[in-house]
């Protein structure tokens, strides 16, 4: 029971560095990652609101292809 749990962890932990490698990654490439044509800004008096509504749909596109893909090499055993 333990040991399911450790590994679980371990796998989210796995994640947590790949995700964050790859945004450090997209930092220092300066990526145009939140500042897309469609990714929105919305500044008032106190307050701001940033909306990345294209930033969400490309993240999206690519995670969905890569999943695909990785979904199509796991299912060949």
């Amino acid at each position: 029971m333990l040991a399911n749990i450790a590994r679980i962890f371990l796998i989210i932990g796995a994640i947590f560095l790949v995700v964050g490698g790859l945004l450090y990654l997209a930092g220092r490439l300066n990526l145009p990652l939140g500042r897309l044509p469609g990714d929105f800004t919305i500044q008032g008096k106190g307050y701001t609101c940033f909306i990345p509504l294209a930033t969400s749909i490309a993240l999206s596109i690519l995670l969905s292809i890569i999943l695909t893909i990785v979904s199509r090499f796991i299912g060949r055993k």
